[in-house]
């Protein structure tokens, strides 16, 4: 199982936090919230706002489009750190405590992943502006806050052999593997006409009057195809949709079984497309998938329990918010 505060998560994020910018005037520190008897100030949400306000600053937004969405930022990092607030509160309540071996542990979990050596990882950090105290500290606390949830959340939550079994059934696209088409095609034109072209529009007609006549794709194609693969009777073969250009694509995945194409602009020139059959090929079988169903409904119940958690210390907690 995945913890949920996954710690090469925290380190990657961590890692590509932005530097506050020296250049920026010196914010006026005031109280902006009060979490029971703990406070929150702006210093610390104009810390944390900084990489949004040059994410803000490098697109083409009026003073007023800043304004708002910076304004939007803003409250929603509050409201993180409201939350964040209330599990401090409840780590020190619940004596939570994590050792230096244990941050030490982490910072080397960090270096394996990365492949970093302790001077990649303290020059990796100092372009970030963040100093290895500050980093060990920000380990710590996602360590704390981690066992928190443990301890509140992740023992109450059980998955059955029956979810994971109802999870599978309602959800056939995921675990299905992917059709595959086998298709023909006959190249009209090259890339000098376009698809409204009248003599191209006739060459079309033509052919689909054949085709209800009853005469074989294959057959047309010979006659009519102008691609090198005409004396095969325009066929291309089996392709998964992924494996098409992009904009054939959606042409193709618009068509059933034995359906037709009207003409189609393409790199080559004008083409009809005939899919001649699709293939299903067989789902993956439940036992192969069952762990990663099992994690996946695990991460999403963490997630519901926690959120509802919070919401309860929220409701009996004082919270002010100083706009």
């Amino acid at each position: 199982m995945k913890c949920f505060w996954a710690l090469f998560a925290v380190a990657a994020v961590l890692l590509t936090l932005v530097p506050f910018a020296g250049a920026r005037p010196e914010v006026v520190d005031r109280v902006v919230a009060v979490v029971n008897d703990d406070i929150i100030r702006l210093r610390e949400v104009e810390r944390q706002l900084e990489p949004v306000r040059q994410q803000l600053a490098s697109r083409s937004l009026s003073e007023e489009q800043m304004r708002e969405q910076l304004y939007e930022a803003r409250m929603q990092l509050i409201d993180e750190l409201i939350n964040e607030t209330l599990a401090d509160q409840q780590i020190e309540q619940a004596g939570i405590q994590v050792g230096e071996p244990e941050v030490d542990a982490a910072i080397e979990q960090v270096k394996q992943r990365n492949r970093y050596t302790d001077e990649q990882l303290r020059q990796a950090l100092e372009m970030q502006g963040i100093s290895m105290e500050q980093y060990r500290s920000e380990l710590r606390r996602q360590i704390l806050r981690s066992r928190l949830v443990n301890r509140k959340v992740k023992s109450s939550i059980v998955i059955t052999d029956e979810d994971i079994q109802r999870y599978y059934k309602e959800n056939p696209e995921k675990y299905g593997g992917k059709p595959r088409y086998k298709i023909r095609n006959i190249l009209l034109a090259g890339t000098d006409k376009d698809s409204d072209d009248p003599e191209i529009r006739r060459r079309i007609k033509k052919i689909r009057e054949q085709l209800d006549e009853g005469v074989s794709f294959g057959t047309l194609a010979e006659k009519y195809s102008r691609g090198p693969n005409a004396d095969e009777g325009g066929e291309l073969g089996e392709f998964a949709i992924d494996d098409l250009a992009r904009d054939l694509r959606s042409v193709i995945g618009g068509l059933n079984e034995g359906e037709v194409s009207d003409g189609v602009e393409t790199r080559q020139g004008i083409q009809i497309f005939y899919v001649e059959k699709i293939i299903d090929p067989p789902s993956e079988p439940q036992e192969s998938v069952a762990a990663e169903i099992e994690e996946k409904l695990y991460n999403e119940q963490v997630d519901e329990k926690y959120r509802a958690w919070l919401e309860s210390l929220r409701k009996n907690a004082h919270i002010r918010i100083f706009r």
